[in-house]
């Protein structure tokens, strides 16, 4: 190939791998959606948003929270009876009055069907004598508890309310929580469930269409428009994306995940175990390790430091697993988590090491010493009583005690059999 054709094929490279890479930056999607958030679920790394701390009605999707504090304040297999009270308008799994369900059954009609019927009856429930208005304040303070501060709770069902809200961050954080829970995640996984002769389908279109989606929750109301929290893992990563007042929000789900899982992968930056330097204790240095693995998502250009935080020296006596320090990471300037650094064993205080050694130098001297006197007993068997005697004599004095203790306990013994004779005769 001449010079001048090789000059410009390179340079079309160039031009190439320079185009292609400003399309994967401008690849980022557009959800249509007032408000909207894209976020790494372990490390709550926000990776797109919009008016994310906006506060909006939610609908439906309220019912993430009212599943997880159901969860906390009864057992799966309660018993409910239905009253006339729980019956609600709009979605509803149908309840009857005068029905008894199990909590999990009505947790999978709160879940699948979104039933306003089902979110009312679990409310009046777990709240005992303070009926719904205590479950709705526990919301509320779980809420505060995940530091979900432009969030309140006014009903467990998510029917427009003034003052009923949240944001797409605060609940991009409630569903990462709530995802943690396994039996949360199965039952917002299921696609289809009976219920006695009822036969429920989840809302959640994504967990048919879109490969990786395990979860969550649909909404819709006059005042909230459609609301849509998912949850979505691949290669290890999970991500949750919330949209808020969005007419398109199952093409804007897929098209942001589609983005999260090309533009981020995990990185590692550190391992349970490993070691990250080390302290003195007692004059031994002591390996500090890591008390856990710490993963972080990142794009092609980011990497991840650590930085540990130890003194030089601890105080005896230190236990395996106690806190030595901190390992700092670090993604560039930022630092975006730390992790216990701990005793990889344990050192015992000089005192204790030095009785230690007391007691193990006595228990070795008993040791040789009975050894010994068992080995002169082997020796003297065969022997008549006059010659060991004399033997004895050139013992040493400890053995000479020994053999002095067993002649007394031959005589005791031989007392007592004497006595048993006389007493039979």
């Amino acid at each position: 190939m001449p010079r001048s054709a090789r000059c410009i094929a390179v340079f079309s490279i160039a031009v190439l791998l320079l185009t292609s890479g400003l399309t994967c930056q401008a690849s980022a999607p557009e959800p249509a959606a007032a408000a909207y958030v894209l976020m790494e679920a372990d490390s709550g790394r926000v990776l797109l948003a919009r008016n994310e701390e906006q506060r909006r009605s939610i609908a439906s999707t309220t019912k993430i929270m009212t599943c997880l504090v159901a969860l906390e304040h009864s057992t799966l297999t309660d018993k409910v009876t239905v009253r006339r009270e729980h019956l609600r308008e709009g979605s509803s799994m149908y309840l009857a009055e005068g029905e008894s369900l199990t909590m999990e059954e009505l947790l999978y009609g709160l879940m699948l069907p979104s039933g306003n019927d089902a979110a009312e009856c679990i409310a009046a429930y777990c709240g005992g004598s303070g009926g719904s208005k205590q479950f709705i304040a526990w919301m509320n303070e779980k809420a505060a508890s995940l530091g979900m501060t432009h969030t309140a709770f006014l009903n467990p069902s998510g029917l427009d309310e003034s003052g009923h809200g949240s944001c797409a961050l605060d609940m991009a954080h409630l569903a990462a929580c709530a995802m943690q829970d396994p039996t949360f995640a199965r039952i917002v996984s299921t696609r289809t469930a009976c219920v006695g002769a009822r036969t429920m389908t989840n809302h959640n279109k994504l967990l048919a269409s879109y490969s990786g989606c395990v979860g969550l929750k649909t909404g819709y109301t006059g005042d909230a428009g459609r609301t849509l929290v998912t949850c979505a893992e691949r290669g290890g990563m999970r991500l949750v994306a919330v949209t808020l007042y969005d007419g398109s929000d199952w093409a804007d789900h897929a098209a942001l995940y589609d983005y999260g899982f090309s533009a981020y992968h995990l990185c590692c930056g550190a391992k349970k175990g490993e070691t990250y330097g080390s302290v003195n204790a007692a004059g031994e240095a002591v390996a500090a390790v890591a008390a856990e693995s710490f993963c972080y998502p990142v794009t092609e250009g980011e990497s991840l430091s650590v930085r540990a935080e130890l003194p030089q020296a601890v105080a005896e006596p230190v236990q395996k697993g106690q806190k030595l320090g901190t390992l700092v990471i670090s993604c560039g300037e930022r630092t975006v988590g730390t992790i216990d650094l701990v005793s990889a064993r344990s050192v015992q205080a000089q005192g204790s090491k030095e009785k230690t050694e007391k007691k193990k130098t006595l228990a070795e001297t008993l040791w040789q010493f009975l050894s010994a006197g068992v080995r002169g007993d082997l020796s003297g068997r065969g022997k008549n009583s006059k010659t060991h005697r004399r033997s004895g004599a050139l013992l040493p004095a400890h053995r000479r005690a020994v053999d002095r203790r067993r002649a007394r306990v031959r005589e005791r013994r031989d007392s007592v059999h004497r006595a048993e004779s006389r007493s039979r005769l």
